[in-house]
């Protein structure tokens, strides 16, 4: 039980994330916010993977000289996101300017505490709030079909990445390091004290006994994105669940794996139960891969 708890938790967080990015749809829709103006270009999935092999070269390439650029980068992207986040989201409350201003203060603290305290539950809700961002503007951004093309593609690279060249153990040790909300961080006790820990992801794995469970904003962001896009081209709430019961159903699997002591791949596992529970969903109540459309 104690080593499933992390487990339990971390399923809680998938779900919550999703739920939460369906239910704040709407509201990004009306605020505008979106990554690509033609969700059907099949383009974006280009601009996308361009985005994430430039990201991870500099992050590489930095940490050699710098590791303070990687912190100032990411501070930067993250405040940038919730910004977004907190502008769609208040946009009901209050009018602009004091919606914006409200924002930029949120989104400004939200960095500032990950910089002079990134305690675990503040690593957390940072990634929370990152994850739900980035689900729901692709989501809305993206087509079923090129969403679908983008899960496989991302699967092979991850698999790649992890198993072959090994740069992305490389790239999930150095934000470790710096404690920055790429990576959830789910302790064993409530009293695990992230902010002192010393060195990256590779020296916290090769304890014999773990701490704390981590795992990659990426593998929250990427499956979820389905969940989204389904929603937005079927309003089938009916789909977006069963995708998001895929995630769920794989990511179980994917746990079997990992206790055995070793770091995983989760796209290959995660995109694949996405796909499925869309799949079989779509047949299953509608006959047809409804909203895949070419």
């Amino acid at each position: 039980m104690k080593q499933s708890m992390p487990a339990i938790l971390m399923s809680l967080i998938f779900i919550s994330v999703y739920l939460l990015s369906l239910g704040l749809a709407s509201k990004f829709e009306t605020a505008g916010v979106k990554a690509f103006e033609r969700p059907d270009d099949p383009i974006n999935i280009a601009y996308f993977f361009i985005i994430l092999i430039v990201v991870t070269v500099i992050i590489l390439v930095v940490k050699i000289w710098m590791k303070e650029i990687i912190q100032v980068i990411i501070l930067l992207a993250v405040a940038a996101t919730t910004f977004t986040f907190f502008q769609a989201t208040l946009l009901d409350i209050l009018s602009e300017p004091y919606s914006i201003i409200a924002s930029l203060l949120l989104s400004a603290l939200i960095a500032f505490l990950l910089l002079i305290y990134p305690e675990w539950y503040v690593i957390d809700f940072s990634a929370i709030l990152l994850s739900v961002s980035a689900v729901t503007i692709f989501g809305l951004s993206l087509s079923i079909p090129l969403v679908i093309a983008l899960l496989i593609i991302l699967a092979l690279y991850d698999a790649i990445s992890v198993y072959k060249t090994k740069h992305m153990i490389d790239l999930a040790d150095t934000v470790v390091d710096l404690k920055l909300p790429v990576l959830f961080v789910i302790p064993h006790k409530i009293n695990y004290k992230f902010r002192k820990q010393v060195g990256g992801l590779k020296k916290q794995v090769k304890r014999k006994e773990r701490d704390a469970f981590f795992v990659g904003v990426g593998d929250v962001v990427i499956p979820g994105i389905l969940v989204v896009s389904s929603y937005s081209f079927t309003a089938s709430l009916m789909l977006s669940l069963s995708v998001i019961a895929g995630i769920v159903a794989s990511f179980t699997i994917l746990m079997i794996f990992v206790s055995k002591g070793k770091p995983h791949a989760g796209l290959p596992f995660l995109n694949t139960g996405a796909i499925l529970g869309y799949i079989v969903s779509s047949l299953i109540f509608y006959r047809s891969l409804i909203g895949f459309t070419i």
